[in-house]
């Protein structure tokens, strides 16, 4: 059996790498940091003529109608880079928000945007609790009309500041029953705060909401908001999974690199034996990393009934995974890992902010029990 990636997968990985070496190097990164809106539109416009803002788009709505398993092959690239922008908010949260849980004419309207770049969407779900479960969902969704009036606060947003529409979760009832997703224009009735976080690669915002909005901007199905958030969420631990992977490869490259030519009592590092086990463990949490989050991407790509489990298994596994491997990184590099100038310091600020989006391993594990307990028989069959 071939668990490799294709021919075509390959070409759009080497595509990538070109592409980002030349239009995302750390200085272009550091710049960004500390900009406003975290990208630059010339990059967003040259990213978007390669097709990539399209690339899981279905092709009736001008994308290339491609799956998770090719986005993977370019996030993992993007994540070696820590390369800012709303390409995650837009292309995974919004984008496959709309796709799963669009009706045909609210695909119509969004999807093309998205697939060219001229829109930008984004996923507002959490808030002030910070929780991740359908009871961290308070924004109120009271009936005004024929259509509902949404008000209240949403945290950590992805680039709501560069968003053109903002997919809400919000609450028109009890329980996880009583969530429903909105599609709402950010121009209308919303007010977003960049936040000042500590990966700054990454712009996340307070996102302020009181507007009116009619029946047509329900995603899905009112009062089923939670079990479509339940798939856009494992698409885009999946997608996020695979920037870690990315991030963590980087880690590992620069610091076998480095233990190569720093010296120590007349001998490079690497020669001794407890940077020689750092190394090694390192290099299994990054390909164990990678195992877990093909495997994931392929089950929601297939949309298998164990495409939930492996997600919340890949992120648990992933979460841990990214932040240890930029630690050890750290520590390899010594005082000057621990520098401004130096660029390590990057990784592992995208590594604790990538580690508690989508929740935690702790979380993810609670997710992967509440699986095993609930169908022990299911379980044992998907990992036979």
């Amino acid at each position: 059996m071939d668990f490799g990636f294709s021919e075509e997968q390959e070409m759009l990985r080497d595509a990538a790498r070109e592409f980002l070496a030349g239009e995302c190097p750390m200085t272009y990164v550091r710049q960004m940091m500390d900009d406003e809106q975290g990208f630059s539109d010339d990059q967003w416009s040259k990213l978007s003529q390669l097709g990539w803002t399209g690339l899981i788009v279905p092709e009736e709505f001008g994308g290339a109608g491609m799956t998770m398993v090719d986005m993977v092959v370019v996030l993992e690239e993007m994540g070696k880079v820590v390369m800012p922008g709303p390409f995650f908010a837009s292309t995974i949260l919004g984008g496959v928000a709309i796709d799963l849980g669009g009706s045909d004419d609210q695909k119509k309207r969004y999807l093309p945007g998205l697939a060219t770049g001229e829109v930008r969407a984004t996923l507002a779900q959490v808030e002030e609790s910070g929780r991740w479960d359908a009871r961290g969902v308070e924004l109120s969704a009271s009936a005004a009309g024929t259509g509902f009036r949404l008000q209240g606060t949403k945290l950590f947003v992805h680039d709501a500041h560069n968003a053109d529409v903002i997919v809400v979760a919000a609450r028109t009832g009890e329980g996880e029953d009583g969530i429903t997703l909105f599609a709402i224009d950010a121009a209308q009735g919303t007010s977003s705060r960049v936040l000042k976080t500590m990966d700054q690669t990454r712009k996340l915002c307070e996102v302020e909401i009181d507007v009116e909005v009619g029946p047509d901007a329900v995603l899905g199905e009112v009062g089923g908001g939670w079990r479509l958030l339940d798939r856009i969420n494992d698409r885009a631990k999946v997608a996020l999974c695979a920037e870690m992977c990315g991030g963590a490869q980087t880690v590992l490259d620069m610091s076998v690199e480095y233990a190569k030519v720093r010296e120590q009592f007349g001998k490079p590092i690497g020669s001794f034996q407890a940077i020689q086990h750092k190394c090694a463990d390192m290099l299994v949490q990054v390909e164990s990393a990678k195992s877990a989050t093909y495997h994931a991407a392929w089950a929601v790509s297939e949309d298998v009934p164990g495409a939930h489990l492996a997600a919340c298994m890949a992120k648990a596994y992933c979460s841990d995974a990214y932040r240890e491997v930029a630690g050890e990184g750290i520590q390899i590099h010594g005082g000057i890992g621990f520098t401004w100038e130096h660029d390590m310091h990057l990784y592992f600020k995208r590594a604790k902010g990538s580690e508690v989006t989508f929740g935690d391993a702790t979380w993810n594990r609670e997710l992967v029990a509440q699986v095993v307990l609930d169908n022990p028989e299911s379980v044992a069959a998907e990992t036979a």
